[in-house]
């Protein structure tokens, strides 16, 4: 009886994994080395106000793992450097470190991921024969566990193990590491998984002693003739990022291994450093370059090498770390302080459903800039119909009539929607259209909800789900969300069933 419902609990994990699959996103990682480290409660609680749906761990702490637990936040743990060399050597040790650090934790942790060791081919290179060997232990162990289709396997590298990255068309992995990264890219690739890549453009612009420009590293618009432009290939290259994530593509050309997903695991800027020798850690360059980073990836913009591509990037980092050692900016590259106060409000309208940055709430949902027309309209008409939105302020002659444009009107009542849903994560989706911000759209007597005092009123007997017969372009969308929340309840009613077989 257990094993067959434990098989059938299995069947609902990979259902859940498929319908919950957002595309492109922007996660964070949560760091440690803080004096007063708050509680995995609290991290836990502060990172589903901002709405962050995606974490990195760089170990697999219990006591972080249950407060993440009936999240939803999809986790990626860590097995730490200290611990490579004992999970690298032994097949048995490794398939303990599953069981404990994840087998145990899960399905009511959302682990997606485990990332083996950070950048040991730079950082701990005596133990690089080992690292493909822990690869292989940790997804046998999966495998054993019947979690290999929902738990990835891979390691995090520094970008510096690519030589010649700019023009990226040129650029191939550092040879003396190709007995390493050779095998472990044909065990990604076998394993469905994806290269792990750390792309940090401040350090590129810092080490480039004047020759990176600071808006090509800030995501800054440029001219066309201060574009970078690959000699071999014509691509045009608009920021640092790009032609770093495209140099691991040519690389693994290179090497014959097409098609490879690259995620980003770190990627940021420092908000402070020392003013002597790191003039350019300010909080505004940290705003605009991680505001322009959640942008461009949420965007799915891609590269020039693969446009249209997203490339998921986890933000370095969640909270300023003061017990980091090395220069100033190694404490600064957090979006709150330690007490969850932003470091920076990041400028994200328009940019999407992530990291509204904004400790007092006021969030608001509008139509996403450069949306296309005919997907509001349909969106619209969803939340002023299925959706019981009450969208009477909407009609001429009352307050939120104008500006009478499609996306004037569906800001509205897509901010309506979003309120009278508590503002819980995927009421503010609509098949991409809506995006949320922490500037207020109200205007002249024209209130949207949150604002000034405005209370929102709950949507009674309204789910994210539209009607079965309706046709509209966010459908899909709400429909996906609906019943992904019902096998999440299913999973859950199962789990508890187990403690009574």
């Amino acid at each position: 009886m257990k094993s067959s419902t434990l098989r059938l609990l299995l069947i609902f994990l990979t259902l859940v994994a498929v319908l919950a699959d957002e595309g492109p996103y922007i996660g964070v990682n949560v760091g440690t080395a803080v004096s007063n480290m708050p509680s995995p409660t609290m991290v836990a609680a502060l990172l589903k106000s901002q709405q962050i749906r995606h974490v990195r761990l760089y170990d697999a702490d219990p006591a972080m793992l249950a407060a993440l637990a009936n999240t939803g936040i999809s986790v990626v743990v860590s097995v730490p450097n200290e611990q490579l060399l004992a999970v690298g050597q032994s097949n048995a040790t490794a398939a303990n470190w599953v069981a404990r650090n994840v087998v145990a934790h899960v399905p009511a942790v959302n682990i997606t991921a485990v990332s083996v060791g950070s950048e040991v081919l730079t950082a701990l290179p005596n133990a690089a024969p080992l690292l493909v060997p822990a690869l292989r232990y940790i997804h046998s162990a999966l495998v054993a566990a019947n979690l290999d289709g929902a738990i990835k396997v891979s390691t995090p590298h520094s970008s510096s193990i690519i030589l010649d990255s700019f023009p990226p068309s040129q650029a191939f992995f550092n040879r003396t590491l190709e007995p390493v990264i050779v095998p472990m890219l044909k065990f990604l690739r076998s394993t469905g998984s994806y290269l792990m890549l750390n792309v940090y453009p401040y350090y590129d612009y810092l080490q480039s002693n004047g020759i990176i420009p600071l808006d090509y590293a800030l995501f800054r618009p440029l001219p066309p003739n201060k574009e970078a432009v690959d000699a071999n290939t014509l691509l045009h290259y608009t920021n640092v990022f790009d032609a770093v994530v495209d140099a691991a593509y040519f690389a693994m050309a290179y090497l014959n291994m097409t098609n490879m997903p690259v995620v980003v695991m770190e990627s940021g800027w420092p908000h402070k450093g020392d003013p002597t020798t790191e003039p350019d850690a300010t909080v505004d360059n940290a705003d605009t370059f991680n505001s322009n980073l959640i942008r461009h990836v949420l965007n799915s913009t891609g590269t020039p090498k693969h446009p249209g591509i997203s490339v998921p990037t986890y933000i370095y980092e969640l909270y300023d770390e003061d017990l980091r050692p090395g220069v100033t900016s190694e404490k600064f590259w957090g979006l709150f302080d330690a007490t969850g106060v932003p470091a920076y409000n990041l400028h994200l309208a328009g940019s999407g459903v992530l990291l509204a940055n904004d400790t007092t709430n006021q969030t608001f949902c509008v139509a996403r800039e450069g949306a296309d027309t005919k997907l509001l309209q349909a969106a619209l008409d969803w939340a002023c119909g299925p959706g019981k939105v009450d969208c009477s302020d909407l009609v001429q002659g009352k307050s939120c009539y104008d500006p009478d444009t499609v996306d004037g009107h569906a800001s509205y009542a897509f901010n309506e929607y979003y309120h009278g849903m508590g503002m819980v994560a995927g009421s503010c989706y609509f098949s991409g259209v809506a995006a949320i911000t922490t500037t207020d759209p109200s205007h002249d007597s024209c209130l949207f909800s949150g604002s000034g005092g405005r209370n929102s009123t709950i949507l009674n007997g309204t789910s994210l789900a539209p009607s079965s017969n309706s046709t509209s372009a966010t459908s899909d969308a709400a429909y996906r969300f609906y019943h992904a929340k019902v096998i999440i309840h299913i999973v859950q009613a199962l789990v508890s069933s187990l403690l009574f077989l």
